[in-house]
């Protein structure tokens, strides 16, 4: 069924008429099939063969293109649904800059839609309601019909599972919908545009220039008009050149841009919500279609985003099943998940830990048995490592078929790599302590020009967790190394904060000091936060510090993961945190709980299988399987201490990255007494 398209001006060699099934038909088909009737009336002939083909095609588009304008969200939905009632939800935000919330439900589900006056958020919640409604074949086609001609490469349309079926359903027993307006405004006129230029180039013409791209910053305020920008600094590099960082929020998130001028840090903030938003990836001079390279939009998509989200909580929930509500119960929540490129279709939860506290320092063993630090995602790294110990032991394994699931391979030198199409997830339920935490306050405020929140925007200072409790503390400077005796008189045990040791992740890799013996670097790929996030601050923290570190060996790098929230923030539990840490590892038939006060197993009191004393185990047993041998140590046996000393290229790496902390002026990472490493262990 094809659409009426009436005349709204006084056309000379054109009547008032629908263009008909025949017609629409005939505009399809070949030249051969097209040489009858024209199927529009006119006062006089149209010139025969390609002159007049191209001069019918040129009259079609002209009538198209005085076609009465598309309705909009509201009149659509109406059309489709008559009689909805839409309903005020709330009204937040200063009386200078409301921002209401209305809803509308259809086919049972409820739609809501926000803006700065109601008429704008009643026509997003029609919006909403429409897009369920249709779903086009590809990506151009929603492009087209949703006026986005300049980029019909981009997919508007990746969300189709986020619908129940009865709502498609709903849409294939309604086929005028598709066969009018989709017809109307989006395959017919591209068509028409298609068989103009064809015939031109047969006929030898000039092909007219298309259209310039529209910038990031237009084509995102297209689809969400209003947006305003704000300045979070500038900042003087040299005596000519300045830097600036602009923010903005699109829907419940905040992305940030850098630029050596305000326009250019807002052509990247507006990128980067295109991306993580919409699918849409731009070059930074518009043009669309091109991959957005990831230090100028290190945004995760936020489909990704969230799937890793699903799985990790998933994973929880059925590994705390056979746990006491006491214990199930988590103020934080950390995973780590493996894929295989980016395929989430085999995706695996590898480790996941909860926790928010560390050890009292009168438990501190020098022996190796307790863990100091039970902070989610502290712990879901260490269990990581576990994950790691044992994918090595599969390809150290006398079984070939072991060596084809491990996921590491012989280095063409020596040690072991990761498969190169290996990823690490992580994701943390809320953002880590410290830095990237303090200095992210866009989740209490909603105003973006908070100037007391922008005064301490570039600390980027190294912070020390609080004995026992929660939150951090500066690092004060009273030397690199804490003593013994002093914890144990009474002085507060210090444990660097998880944006610090992220950071250190991100130089040193995740494997740790023991593993580097055996195997390069293991990095991060993204990094994805629930709650009290701010992921362009946390990614200017993580990268700031990298600034100075200057060239490092072939076998590390700087590593930048890709940064995401969620599309709603994760509803974090009230109340004081648990004393209690639970760890997982895949391959573990439960979970482990441990008293992060003690920082050993709650239930019996027993080194848990995360303290040092069981990695080093793991690892001795390896050192003696593969045959590698530390110099001047085949007489004896390591401490714990000399097997990390004796790994060179990591030591030196540690250094260099602590002494270029100190040269910013960013604070001395502090060590926890020497005496807790120097163990043996019992033959």
């Amino acid at each position: 069924m094809c659409h009426t398209v009436k005349e709204n001006r006084n056309i000379g060699n054109l009547e008032d008429r629908s263009i008909g099934s025949a017609e629409c038909q005939s505009l399809f088909c070949s030249d051969s099939a097209r040489s009858g009737s024209s199927g529009l009336k006119r006062k006089r002939p149209l010139e025969e063969e390609n002159n007049g083909h191209l001069c019918q095609l040129r009259l079609i588009y002209k009538k198209l293109s005085w076609s009465e304008a598309p309705k909009n969200a509201l009149v659509q939905l109406n059309e489709l649904r008559p009689g909805l009632q839409y309903r005020m939800v709330s009204q937040t935000g200063p009386v200078h800059a409301p921002v209401f919330s209305i809803a509308v439900e259809v086919n049972g589900l409820t739609f809501e839609g926000t803006g700065p006056t109601k008429k704008k958020a009643k026509m997003r919640a029609a919006e909403l309601a429409l897009k369920s409604f249709v779903q086009f074949p590809n990506a151009p086609q929603a492009h087209l019909a949703m006026g986005n001609i300049s980029n019909p490469s981009a997919d508007f349309t990746s969300d189709q599972a986020d619908f129940p079926d009865t709502l498609f359903k709903e849409f294939e027993s309604s086929p005028e919908l598709l066969s009018s307006e989709l017809l109307r405004h989006g395959r017919l006129l591209r068509h028409t545009l298609d068989l103009m230029v064809q015939a031109q180039q047969r006929l030898g013409g000039i092909v007219p220039e298309p259209e310039a791209a529209k910038s990031p910053v237009a084509l995102l305020n297209e689809l969400r008009p209003g947006l305003r920008y704000a300045c979070l600094s500038e900042r003087a590099e040299g005596r000519r050149l300045r830097s600036f960082v602009m923010a903005v929020r699109v829907d419940g998130q905040i992305f940030e841009g850098c630029g050596r001028s305000k326009k250019l840090a807002k052509t990247q903030a507006a990128q980067c919500a295109l991306q993580a938003l919409f699918n849409i990836r731009t070059a930074p001079e518009g043009r669309t279609g091109l991959k957005a390279s990831r230090k100028s939009c290190p945004h995760l998509p936020q489909d990704f985003a969230d799937s890793i989200f699903h799985l990790v909580r998933e994973k929880y929930r059925s590994l705390v099943g056979s746990c006491s509500p006491a214990h199930a119960r988590h103020k934080s929540l950390a995973g780590i998940v493996m894929t295989r490129g980016l395929d989430l279709r085999h995706a695996q939860v590898v480790a996941l830990s909860t926790g928010t506290k560390c050890i009292n320092g009168e438990y501190l063993s020098d022996q190796g048995q307790v863990v100091n630090d039970c902070h989610a995602e502290i712990t879901a790294r260490r269990a990581l490592l576990r994950f790691l110990y044992s994918q090595l032991e599969l390809f150290l394994s006398k079984r070939p078929e072991d060596w084809e699931e491990s996921i590491f391979v012989r280095h063409k030198e020596c040690g072991y790599t990761l498969r190169d199409n290996v990823h690490f997830h992580m994701y943390i339920s809320t953002s880590p302590c410290g830095d990237g935490r303090l200095n992210s306050p866009y989740e209490i405020t909603t105003d973006l020009h908070s100037s007391r929140h922008l005064m301490r925007k570039h600390r980027s200072h190294l912070r020390t967790k609080i004995e026992s409790g929660e939150g951090t503390v500066p690092v004060r400077c009273r030397g690199p190394v804490q003593t013994w005796d002093g914890v144990l008189q009474g002085e507060q045990l210090i444990t660097m904060s998880c944006t610090d040791k992220i950071t250190r992740w991100n130089i040193l890799g995740l494997q740790g000091a023991l593993l580097s013996h055996f195997v390069e670097p293991v990095y991060l790929h993204s990094v994805t936060v629930g709650s009290l996030r701010h992921t362009g601050h946390l990614g200017r923290v993580l990268n700031q510090r990298q600034e100075r570190l200057g060239p490092l060996p072939a076998t590390h790098r700087r590593n930048q993961p890709l940064l995401s929230g969620l599309s709603s923030a994760e509803y974090q539990q009230p109340g004081k945190a648990s004393c209690v840490s639970v760890n997982w590892t895949l391959g573990d038939s439960q979970l482990e709980v441990v008293n992060t006060a003690t920082g050993q197993r709650r239930d019996s009191g027993t080194p848990s299988r995360l303290c040092k004393r069981a990695l080093f185990t793991r690892w001795n047993r390896l050192y003696r399987k593969s045959g590698i041998h530390v110099s001047g140590s085949v007489e004896r046996q390591l401490m714990y201490c000399e097997a990390k000393m004796a790994a060179r290229s990591y030591q030196t790496v540690k250094q260099q990255w602590f002494r270029s902390l100190q040269e910013m002026g960013l604070g001395t990472w502090v060590k926890k007494p020497p005496e807790q490493e120097q163990f043996l262990l019992s033959d």
